[in-house]
């Protein structure tokens, strides 16, 4: 309706009644009233009209996806990125209120340069807050008007110090960031997370959809580590390493019944708060990456798989122990103990010759399948991406291949294929796959039999008396029924063997009455030091990491010393004492 319309629809008064004046007066009254509020009316609409347009654009922005990521108070409250855990709760990787350090050129408008002092000025400013950086690249990189990160993380403290410049370009942006509360702990077996790409590396890498998920994001994911024993396990392994002047080394607590990673361990380390885009040092996986020639912590592997078929029954035969001439090649032992030694006593004094002639009478497409069996023909299996190849010999082995084989040579795998295949030579012949994720019992899988039960029990018997009598002494902690296999294998490069680089290694359980944790310690390349008495090999690098290590995770695990009860070795120990 227009205002004339609108003028024209007022009521008029009868002038018979009223005189003249008075009519129009009351007449002009009215029109001016119906104005008025037909302007209101209009003003309303139009503030109506200004919501509706808003609530309009507000949808728009949500349906199309330029609104922020949370767009209910449910979602504000979940993480941007779900958390890892151990086994028992403690926080792994977790989502972090963090700050940045921001250069923004157009924050100083148009006062000309884009800071109040010399970039020069500002460069040695920053470098006296962060030790680390270059201080004529930053002043170069402030000249140059750029803007964009300085710094992707940086503490409280520095950010307090970088605020009192009073330099308005730098800006601290308060993000929010992928932390890693226990630092280094267990970086191998977590990763870490690039921003924008997802997770690298790790289970941040296996995990990324589930993490991710707004479903599921606000539930923690268990891992089946426990950090009380990953930290008592790189502590050990740290030192077994620095005091032998190693390169590198790797450690892995294995549970015997279900497969589940305990702890996991691979050094050097790198912390993955500080890994980004352009990956770090040292994220190399020795553990489940790393394949190695194992020595002689395949023997017990060997002798089982002959136990097995009914090669070794009489455990008082006596083995011809003299070097084995093959061809050109001549196998012997690095300290001969005899001309005859029995099964026992060639796992306690560590004989390359008679456990190359038992698994010689047992024959390569045996000892093969044996391997196979325990998975040393594939990667390793467990959940993470990084998985070495093992080096395992093709088509049908020669008989020296095969004699080879049985002490740890002419095959690599990695330290996690050695622990999965002795948690199955002790825990009843079952194998079972490795994993990093915590497991409820009904989720255990069955795995498969490898082993015959009666040949696991006598494998627990001599397992502990080479901690009791062999190269494995170092290892025996007191009251925790330590058994376990040294092994020492030269390093393979180009198909020669270099006498000056060695690999120690070993291989236990505990407590092996009654099995429940498999420990494997890989020692790379450790040199001959005043802590390991001037020695290589394992029984003095490997098996004193055993040592100190059992005694203190044992506790975490449940397991707590008795001296009052052992593994029951009668009948085999005149086996070894007649010698």
């Amino acid at each position: 309706m227009s205002m004339m319309a609108a003028a024209a629809a007022v009521p008029s008064i009868p002038a018979t009644s009223i005189p003249a004046g008075r009519v129009q007066r009351i007449n002009l009254r009215a029109q001016m009233l119906w104005t008025a509020r037909f302007r209101v009316l209009w003003i309303a609409l139009g503030f109506v009209l200004l919501i509706l347009i808003a609530l309009v654009r507000i949808a728009s922005l949500g349906l199309v996806g330029n609104a922020p990521e949370r767009t209910s108070l449910a979602d504000a409250l979940l993480p941007p990125r779900g958390e890892i855990t151990d086994r028992n709760g403690v926080p792994l990787a977790r989502a972090f209120p963090a700050y940045a350090l921001w250069f923004d050129p157009s924050a100083m408008g148009d006062k000309g340069s884009p800071l109040v002092r010399s970039p020069e000025n500002v460069a040695r400013d920053l470098k006296a807050i962060f030790p680390d950086i270059d201080e004529t690249r930053m002043a170069a990189r402030l000249a140059s008007g750029r803007a964009g990160y300085l710094r992707r993380r940086i503490l409280p403290e520095e950010a307090n110090k970088v605020f009192a410049l009073g330099e308005v370009a730098l800006e601290i942006p308060r993000e929010t960031d992928r932390h890693y509360p226990q630092g280094t702990l267990a970086a191998h077996a977590l990763g870490y997370v690039v921003e924008d790409e997802g997770g690298k590396l790790g289970m941040e890498q296996v995990l990324d959809a589930r993490l991710s998920d707004p479903d599921l994001r606000g539930e923690p994911v268990a891992l089946s580590l426990d950090v009380r024993v990953q930290g008592a396990l790189e502590d050990e392994l740290r030192r077994g390493m620095l005091e032998t002047n190693a390169i590198g080394a790797a450690g892995i607590v294995l549970d015997v019944d279900s497969g589940e990673v305990m702890a996991m361990a691979s050094l050097p380390e790198f912390d993955p708060n500080v890994a980004g885009a352009s990956g770090a040092k040292n994220v190399f996986n020795r553990v489940t990456n790393g394949v190695y020639e194992l020595g002689s912590t395949f023997k017990p592997l060997s002798v089982a798989a002959a136990m097995d078929a009914g090669v070794v029954r009489d455990l008082g035969r006596a083995w011809n122990a003299e070097p084995v001439q093959i061809g050109r090649a001549t196998i012997k032992d690095l300290k001969p103990k005899g001309a005859t030694l029995n099964v026992p006593q060639a796992l306690v004094y560590s004989s390359n010759t008679v456990t190359a002639r038992v698994a010689d009478e047992l024959g390569p497409e045996r000892l093969r399948r044996a391997m196979i069996d325990l998975g040393m023909d594939a990667r390793p299996f467990i959940e993470l991406p990084a998985r070495g190849k093992p080096l395992f010999p093709r088509g049908n082995w020669s008989r020296i291949t095969n004699m080879t084989v049985s002490y740890g040579h002419g095959l690599a795998v990695t330290p996690l294929h050695l622990a999965s295949a002795y948690a199955a030579m002790v825990n009843g012949g079952i194998w079972r796959p490795a994993t990093l994720m915590k497991l409820e019992p009904a989720d255990v899988p069955r795995g498969r039999r490898v082993f015959k039960e009666s040949t696991s029990s006598r494998m627990r018997q001599m397992l502990r008396m080479i901690s009791l009598y062999g190269t494995g002494r170092s290892a025996d902690a007191p009251g925790y029924r330590v058994g376990g296999k040294t092994g020492s294998a030269e390093k393979n490069a180009g198909g020669v063997y270099k006498k000056t680089t060695l690999v120690s290694s070993f291989a236990a359980a505990f407590p092996l009455d009654a099995p429940r944790y498999v420990v494997v310690i890989v020692v790379d390349e450790p040199k001959g030091t005043v802590a390991s008495s001037y020695q290589r090999t394992a029984a003095f690098t490997a098996a004193p990491v055993v040592g100190r290590l059992v005694p203190r995770i044992g506790p975490m695990l449940g397991i707590h010393p008795d001296e009052r009860r052992d593994v029951d070795i009668s009948d085999l120990r005149y086996l070894v004492d007649k010698h």
